[in-house]
């Protein structure tokens, strides 16, 4: 859904930089193309329309502020209208409390409880989590499974019935630990017996937020469902799940946004550090290929020592064999690297899919295949011709095409990069543009 939006809107953008003049015609144009790519992805048509009207009227009738061109006026008009359509982001403080999980059955409510006791270990807090989920058959010990990953305490009972004996017990067990996050019973909002369970635990806790977790493929019937839970526990932020699977995504994001609880996470991905923190700022600059810097810097921090990863060699699109290796290691430890590629600001640059193509595996072998090369061709891989190959496959007990496809993939990186060395001039530069934004780190 993200790669699907950001490209429609960009492609919208794009044709407004081609333009020399923008009156009525330019903007009705960009207008159109604005609503296809919202609706699309089951943005509410109401939405879609007040965002159109506002966008319509401010670029007619608005003066660019001083220093500004037109183009560009527009387009900080359209990317603040697209924030405001999805709302403010749910408050998420790093300090002692206690979260209650509530959501929907099969909206990755017990995964994302994981990931939650994840993001707020590498805060540097101790978590624990209390599994109350005493209905699904293996919920605990999923649960369990996931936080022994990440070497999580993890309370609970596959035998106890009570969920609001075992949060006493629970909180009892985890006392000592700053973060608790509790996991509860998957239900539907109309279920009565169910939803007094949840006010329940909601008492028993304590709980310092309650935060409901949403499948994105609920598209807008995402608010009615948040509006449910509200009035039951009081609501104060949202996690959406599942955002790189769906054309729906659009519509939960500003379905949930419209009902005031506020976005507090968003999951995109499968491994338990798939969990980001939702900045609608960040968020609508990435669609609009403007980056997100201060995301990027703050994974960097959270994951690897500032020595392993030069950003700007990364950026100039200049480094070695050697340095490639490092920087995908580091890149790896962060997050999947299309992930992290959309929190630069790439602008137009398209980045071809095959740069993304690095496994765990893959990198193993290449460790295994640069191991067995010189130093001068770690330094300078245009020396390496097919006597060099062989020689190389040989001593790392690989095939002559295993030290090829290496060498392909160093080639496909180095072209990609290199396209984003020219961000730095041209009058509609998006890096130019988040400063003027107020996109600042």
């Amino acid at each position: 859904m993200l790669d699907r939006l950001g490209t429609s809107l960009k492609d919208a953008l794009k044709k407004l930089a081609g333009r020399t003049v923008i009156d009525r015609t330019a903007v009705d144009e960009l207008v159109r193309d604005l609503q296809r790519a919202l609706l699309q992805a089951d943005v509410n048509v109401k939405l879609v329309m007040q965002l159109s009207q506002a966008i319509k009227q401010r670029s007619l009738e608005e003066e660019p502020p001083k220093g500004m061109g037109v183009r560009e006026h527009v387009l900080r008009i359209v990317y603040q209208e697209i924030v405001n359509l999805m709302g403010r982001p749910g408050e998420v403080t790093l300090g002692p409390q206690t979260i209650l999980m509530a959501g929907l059955q099969g909206s990755g409510k017990t995964t994302t409880v994981a990931k939650l006791a994840r993001y707020f270990q590498r805060k540097g807090l101790r978590v624990g989590v209390i599994c109350a989920d005493t209905f699904r058959p293996g919920a605990y010990e999923q649960l369990r499974t996931l936080c022994d990953r990440i070497n999580v305490p993890c309370f609970g009972s596959p035998t106890e019935t009570d969920a609001r004996k075992i949060v006493r017990e629970g909180q009892q067990a985890c006392r000592h630990l700053e973060v608790v996050v509790i996991d509860t019973q998957g239900r539907h909002a109309f279920e009565e017996n169910l939803i007094e369970e949840i006010i329940d635990l909601n008492r028993i806790s304590r709980a310092d937020h309650r935060w409901l977790v949403i499948d994105a493929a609920l598209g807008q019937q995402a608010s009615e469902q948040a509006r449910r839970f509200h009035e039951a526990i009081e609501i104060d932020g949202v996690i959406v799940t599942k955002m790189d699977g769906t054309a729906k995504g659009g519509g939960a994001l500003s379905a949930v946004s419209e009902t005031k609880s506020g976005i507090v996470f968003i999951g995109s991905g499968e491994t338990i550090e798939d969990l980001e923190r939702f900045d609608p700022d960040g968020f609508v600059s990435r669609l609009l290929g403007m980056g997100d810097l201060r995301a990027l810097v703050e994974r960097a921090e959270e994951a690897v020592a500032g020595e392993d990863l030069d950003v700007n060699a990364l950026l100039k699109g200049k480094f070695t064999l050697r340095d490639m290796y490092k920087q995908l290691e580091a890149l790896n430890r962060m997050g999947p690297l299309k992930q992290i590629m959309s929190m630069l600001p790439l602008g137009n640059v398209q980045i071809p899919d095959d740069a993304y193509d690095i496994t765990s595996a893959k990198m193993q072998r290449y460790r295994v295949v640069m191991d067995s090369m010189t130093a001068a061709e770690l330094d300078d891989p245009s020396v390496i011709g097919s006597s060099r190959i062989k020689r190389i496959a040989r001593g790392a007990g690989v095939s002559p095409d295993d030290v090829r496809d290496l060498l392909k993939y160093y080639k496909v990186m180095q072209r990609a990069l290199k396209g984003m060395r020219g961000l730095g001039g041209g009058k509609f530069n998006m890096q130019r543009m988040m400063k003027k934004f107020g996109r600042t780190l």
